[in-house]
Order: C-alpha cells, then structure tokens, then sequence
C-alpha cells in the first residue's frame, strides 16, 4: 500500500463507491432495454467499470483495478448487494479488474493511445463480467449469450468514450492537488536526499 499515498487512496475510494452504487441507479433504466431483449443485463456493469478504468488510468500503479473490484466485491458483499450469483458475486467484480489491469499493462507495452485503451478496457471488462456471470449463473444459449456480449461490448465502447472525456477533465485537478500537497513534496524530497548525498 506505500505505493499509493493518502491522495490516490482517497480517488480510489471515491471511484469505488461511485463504480458500486451508480450501478445501482442506472440498473431500473437499463433493465428496460435488456428486458425487451431477453437478456441479463451488461449496460449497468459497464458504466460500473468506467470509474474503475479511470482510476486506473489516473493511478497508473499495476493492480489498481484489481483492488478495486476487490474493495467492491467485499462492500456489495456486507450490504447485501449480491445479486443473481449470490456468494460468489466477487467474482463478477473481480474478473473485469483483472482483465482492465492485464489490458493496461499490455497497452502501455504496445504503446496504444488512452482513448482506444481506454475504450478497449470498458470493453473488454464488461464483456468479462458477462462471461463469467453466464459460466456461474445464467448459462444462456448461443444466440441470446452472443447478444449479452454485443449489449456488453457496445456500452462498455460508449462508456469507454466517457472514460476518457473524464479522465481529461480529471488530469489537471489531481496534478494540480499534487503539486500543492505538501506532504507529497517532502516525501519526494525526502526520495532525493540520498542521490543528492551520492552526487556531493
């Protein structure tokens, strides 16, 4: 946890219950449109893992994501926030994370631009979520399981594209709270001073 400081924690925490319980405001609105195409869901989910796929673009430390989805899991876990897969509901949250980190750290290495990475990480992580949601829970049939994946596809692109006109607005607010963060100044002068000692 040292590689996070007090000010990142403090986003993470916010994006994680943000990602949790607008999931549930927006499921009523979403649940028409997937009623009427006989499928589970996806819509809420991907607008969930959009504040994951922030914070992990904002904090870019390795299982950021990851952590997250865990952090959502335990809390959706206390409140009785299950849903259909019950118990094992931490594994439809922590699934997407994971799958988000691996594409971020894939992406960095490839070199991909943010918006594509990401749009392909709300992409891929909802359509996670929906395959691990079937392989425990519903156990759709080809057709109304490929639709699931095209809904969950189709809006994790959507909000991928708002991930990113967030992650914009955001950059200069968090960078601008950094470098008026006394604390992190000095922790970081205080990384210096044995350099400075080598160099004399």
């Amino acid at each position: 946890m040292n590689r996070y400081s007090l000010r990142n924690l403090l986003f993470l925490t916010l994006c994680c219950d943000l990602g949790l319980f607008s999931k549930r405001l927006l499921s009523p609105a979403a649940n028409i449109l997937t009623d009427f195409l006989r499928i589970p869901g996806g819509i809420g989910t991907s607008f969930s893992l959009m504040f994951l796929v922030v914070a992990a673009e904002l904090v870019p430390v390795f299982g950021c994501a990851t952590l997250m989805s865990l952090v959502q899991s335990l809390i959706a876990l206390s409140l009785g926030m299950v849903g259909s897969m019950g118990i094992l509901s931490p594994i439809g949250y922590v699934v997407p994370g994971l799958v988000i980190d691996l594409l971020f750290l894939l992406s960095r290495k490839a070199g991909l631009g943010t918006d594509l990475k990401l749009t392909a990480a709300n992409m891929l992580g909802a359509a996670s979520a929906g395959v691990a949601a079937n392989l425990i829970v519903f156990r759709l049939p080809a057709v109304p399981l490929a639709l699931y994946i095209v809904v969950a596809l189709t809006s994790g692109a959507i909000c991928g594209c708002f991930a990113g006109v967030l992650v914009k607005r955001l950059r200069p607010v968090l960078s601008a709270s950094a470098a008026s963060d006394p604390g992190e100044r000095s922790a970081s002068g205080a990384k210096n001073i044995p350099n400075n000692c080598k160099n004399n």
